[in-house]
């Protein structure tokens, strides 16, 4: 129930959203859900009272789980969801505002808003992907991030946690709530984690398991875990599984979100069915033609995503365009330049590009990779040869190069 001081508050933000959009300056997520929380306070807590809502969050592929999980979850029917990818406090407000009568709710949250947010919407589910370092300058220590989930989750305990088992942080998190579902949801990158959490002594990886080599803390046995052709859950459940996204991180997010669907209730096959036909997140995997080109757009925006996307390039296509900024968004701090592997480029036409390019330049040189400097996106997509050319950004370099193209 919305109380009257809510209704007023939820009238001044749907206005402020209208604004934003008409004038030009953006959806209006943002500004329609700060005026909103500004007017009344409890107003999220409001918007979720009555709800089966499931937090998505973690370092990297909220936005691909969450639209896995909404689109899983909607043969139970209607849902609610930050499909924008605004995922602070004024993000949910305005993605639950915009469906006020929708019984479920699938939400991305940064990692750094899950304590307080779960306070205020009580989730049926948590889904936890994976942590590792983002953005030095505006998140911290990650260890610190851990010990803040831990002890948020330690508030909900009736609440079902989907915890990546393969995450050395994450498992952590979910190591002591009495609800969990563990998904082998794979880890490809383990730079951040070569301690244990709780006990700081070194982490012991064999063959796919770990364990902290200090205490009885290791791998979680996998309730939910894939292959290449299926995915596998409890009581020997087996269903083909053939994703339009590419990578083996996204059929780890789908392993996670079908996980999560099920325990709110869905029927396995058909969220399978449901995260199969997911093939565009916010603009991320799709392909455009810009002249002579077709271009597929990649989003990476920290060492872990950088790792997992260069992976997703395809090495012959007829050139790749990496571009970075360096904006507040992005991090100003672009150190973990130096944390991505780009030596793989042996026989590929690289284009380094963005306001930093200079920055991933200098990086490349030292990688051995051949490439040429051109600060303009566009323009670096019009360097290469005819063909497809893949292009990888960060993310207001990503954002930008959208606006450009007509979809911001």
């Amino acid at each position: 129930m919305i109380t009257a001081r809510g209704r007023l508050a939820l009238a001044a933000g749907a206005s402020a959203r209208w604004a934003s959009r008409v004038t030009g300056r953006g959806a209006g997520a943002m500004i329609g859900g700060l005026i909103a929380m500004n007017l009344d306070r409890s107003i999220l807590r409001q918007l979720a009272a009555g709800r089966r809502t499931a937090i998505v969050t973690g370092t990297n592929g909220k936005s691909t789980t969450t639209r896995m999980l909404a689109a899983a979850l909607r043969d139970l029917g209607p849902v609610a969801t930050n499909s924008e990818g605004a995922n602070m406090d004024a993000g949910l407000v305005s993605a639950l505002a915009a469906d006020r009568t929708a019984q479920l709710a699938a939400l991305e949250v940064d990692e750094m808003h899950v304590p307080h947010v779960a306070d205020a919407v009580s989730p049926a589910a948590v889904v936890l992907l994976n942590l590792s370092r983002d953005q030095l300058d505006r998140v911290g220590e990650i260890n610190a991030v851990e010990r803040a989930l831990r002890g948020g989750l330690a508030r909900h305990p009736q609440t079902v946690v989907v915890a990546n088992c393969d995450d050395v942080l994450m498992a952590s998190a979910a190591y002591d709530c009495p609800n969990v579902v563990w998904v082998a949801a794979g880890a490809g990158w383990a730079g951040d984690s070569v301690s244990c959490p709780r006990s700081g002594e070194v982490i012991d990886r064999q063959d796919g398991h770990w364990r902290s080599t200090g205490s009885e803390f290791s791998r979680p046995t996998p309730q939910w875990w894939f292959d290449d052709d299926a995915l596998y859950g409890p009581d020997g459940l087996v269903l083909p599984m053939r994703l339009a996204l590419p990578g083996t991180v996204n059929r780890g997010n789908a392993a996670q979100a079908v996980a999560a669907a099920v325990a709110l209730g869905a029927d396995p096959a058909t969220a399978v069915a449901a995260v199969s036909a997911v093939d565009e997140v916010a603009g991320r995997y799709r392909r455009v033609h810009v002249g002579e080109h077709t271009v597929r757009m990649l989003l990476a925006k920290n060492p872990a995503g950088w790792q997992e996307a260069l992976s997703m390039v395809d090495k012959h296509a007829a050139g790749v365009v990496i571009a970075v900024n360096g904006q507040v968004p992005d991090g100003e701090d672009l150190s973990w330049l130096w944390d991505v592997r780009f030596e793989h480029f042996d026989d590929t036409t690289v284009v380094a590009a963005g306001e930093r390019g200079t920055d991933l330049a200098v990086r490349l040189g030292y990688a051995g990779v051949q490439h040429t400097l051109v600060h303009d996106t566009l323009a670096a997509i019009a360097s290469c040869p005819p063909g497809p050319v893949e292009v990888v950004a960060n993310y207001t370099a990503f954002l930008a190069l959208q606006r450009r193209l007509g979809d911001g």
